[in-house]
């Protein structure tokens, strides 16, 4: 719990009595690797925070290949955010890369939060808008740059995911195939 107290208080601040009623809607989640946190085709109904583990988000494209959007590693919110505030069904599956531990509030608690303490819609706000530019600043590279210089960038940016994912899924996310990307890291070493 101390881990989301201070990645919430990066944002804004709360005084005791606010932590502690964070505190008291928030339950520990365990996901196996591969579980899903949310499905394509249901409305996400939970937002957690990963204390342990990697987490993904991916999608099928339309000849049916799984395509790696992006990761999500731990000290970060994980929520498909469209589909939770819309109540609408999410065209993307959140699962579990690694084992994953996280704490998680369900959708009456998060909205609980969000009327009764001051603030704290505020603190969301800069936490949904920070991911929003960490994911633009992720995924933009990936168009212009060529496919070692992706891998590089990756390993630079994330080198406590790197070791950690299956090939399969860093090769989706880097828009290339499985052995383009042996190729590309027997070339590197």
């Amino acid at each position: 719990m101390k881990e989301l107290v201070e990645y919430i208080l990066q944002f804004g601040n709360l005084n005791q009595q606010q932590i502690e009623l964070i505190s008291k809607k928030a339950t520990e989640l365990e996901l196996r690797k591969d579980e899903y946190f949310s499905e394509a085709g249901k409305i996400a109904v939970q937002v957690g925070f990963i204390l342990d583990g990697i987490m993904r988000v991916c999608y099928y494209d339309n000849k049916g290949e799984e395509i790696t959007k992006y990761f999500i590693e731990e000290n970060n919110l994980v929520v498909d955010l469209e589909s939770f505030e819309n109540s609408i069904c999410s065209s993307a599956y959140v699962q579990a890369v690694t084992n994953c531990k996280l704490i998680v509030f369900s959708k009456p608690d998060w909205e609980e939060l969000l009327q009764t303490i001051v603030g704290w819609d505020t603190i969301v706000h800069k936490i949904i808008s920070r991911a929003l530019i960490q994911k633009v600043a992720r995924r933009s590279p990936l168009v212009s740059e060529d496919a070692t210089t992706r891998y590089l960038s990756f390993m630079e940016k994330y080198p406590k995911v790197i070791n950690r994912i299956p090939l399969s899924y860093l090769a989706s996310y880097l828009g290339i195939t499985q052995s383009s990307l042996s190729r590309i890291r027997k070339n590197i070493r």
